[in-house]
Protein backbone atom coordinates (compact mmCIF):
# COMPACT_ATOMS: atom_id res chain seq x y z
CA UNK A 1 0.00 0.00 0.00
CA UNK A 2 1.63 3.43 -0.86
CA UNK A 3 0.79 6.90 0.40
CA UNK A 4 2.07 10.40 -0.86
CA UNK A 5 3.69 12.17 1.20
CA UNK A 6 3.86 16.16 0.88
CA UNK A 7 7.48 17.69 1.53
CA UNK A 8 7.84 21.20 2.93
CA UNK A 9 10.52 23.13 1.85
CA UNK A 10 13.07 22.40 4.85
CA UNK A 11 12.89 18.71 4.15
CA UNK A 12 12.99 18.88 0.83
CA UNK A 13 17.20 18.66 0.43
CA UNK A 14 17.07 14.80 1.39
CA UNK A 15 13.97 14.23 -0.91
CA UNK A 16 16.62 15.83 -3.82
CA UNK A 17 13.79 18.68 -4.00
CA UNK A 18 10.54 16.81 -4.35
CA UNK A 19 7.76 18.21 -2.97
CA UNK A 20 5.71 14.87 -2.77
CA UNK A 21 7.28 11.53 -2.61
CA UNK A 22 5.41 8.06 -1.99
CA UNK A 23 5.90 5.46 0.59
CA UNK A 24 4.21 2.21 2.23
CA UNK A 25 3.72 1.00 5.45
CA UNK A 26 0.65 0.27 7.81
CA UNK A 27 1.05 2.66 10.23
CA UNK A 28 2.24 6.22 10.17
CA UNK A 29 5.54 5.18 11.81
CA UNK A 30 5.99 2.67 8.78
CA UNK A 31 5.59 5.27 6.10
CA UNK A 32 8.13 7.32 7.94
CA UNK A 33 10.42 4.26 8.40
CA UNK A 34 10.17 3.65 4.71
CA UNK A 35 10.68 7.23 4.08
CA UNK A 36 13.91 7.28 5.67
CA UNK A 37 14.67 4.09 3.92
CA UNK A 38 14.52 6.27 0.52
CA UNK A 39 15.52 9.39 1.88
CA UNK A 40 18.06 9.22 4.48
CA UNK A 41 17.88 11.91 7.26
CA UNK A 42 14.05 12.44 6.82
CA UNK A 43 13.19 11.21 9.68
CA UNK A 44 15.43 12.98 12.06
CA UNK A 45 13.83 16.30 10.54
CA UNK A 46 10.30 14.46 11.33
CA UNK A 47 11.39 12.69 14.47
CA UNK A 48 13.40 13.45 17.82
CA UNK A 49 16.03 11.59 19.60
CA UNK A 50 13.13 9.18 21.15
CA UNK A 51 11.76 8.49 17.81
CA UNK A 52 8.60 11.06 18.73
CA UNK A 53 6.99 13.39 16.23
CA UNK A 54 8.91 16.84 16.91
CA UNK A 55 7.19 19.71 18.81
CA UNK A 56 7.54 22.42 16.29
CA UNK A 57 6.51 19.27 13.15
CA UNK A 58 2.76 19.04 12.76
CA UNK A 59 1.52 15.71 10.83
CA UNK A 60 -2.21 15.41 8.99
CA UNK A 61 -3.41 12.29 7.37
CA UNK A 62 -5.88 13.31 4.83
CA UNK A 63 -6.30 16.37 6.81
CA UNK A 64 -6.50 14.94 10.28
CA UNK A 65 -3.97 16.18 12.84
CA UNK A 66 -2.10 12.49 14.22
CA UNK A 67 -1.78 14.04 17.35
CA UNK A 68 -5.67 13.68 17.85
CA UNK A 69 -5.55 10.46 15.77
CA UNK A 70 -3.28 7.89 17.26
CA UNK A 71 -0.04 9.88 16.79
CA UNK A 72 2.62 7.32 15.07
CA UNK A 73 0.68 4.61 15.34
CA UNK A 74 -2.28 6.33 12.93
CA UNK A 75 -3.58 3.34 10.36
CA UNK A 76 -2.40 4.17 6.80
CA UNK A 77 -3.95 2.79 3.90
CA UNK A 78 -3.15 3.19 -0.18
CA UNK A 79 -4.05 6.52 -1.41
CA UNK A 80 -3.91 8.29 1.73
CA UNK A 81 -2.68 11.68 2.18
CA UNK A 82 -0.14 12.80 4.16
CA UNK A 83 0.69 16.16 5.26
CA UNK A 84 3.94 17.01 7.04
CA UNK A 85 4.09 20.88 8.16
CA UNK A 86 6.01 22.74 10.32
CA UNK A 87 5.28 24.82 12.90
CA UNK A 88 5.43 28.17 12.40
CA UNK A 89 5.88 30.85 15.17
CA UNK A 90 7.50 34.33 15.42
CA UNK A 91 5.49 38.02 14.98
CA UNK A 92 5.97 41.85 16.73
CA UNK A 93 5.74 42.48 19.91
Amino acid sequence: MSVTIRIPTPIRRVTNGADKVSAKGETLRDVIDDMETQYPGAKARICDDQGEIRNFVNIYVNGEDVRFLGGLDTSTTSGDEISIVPAVAGGAA
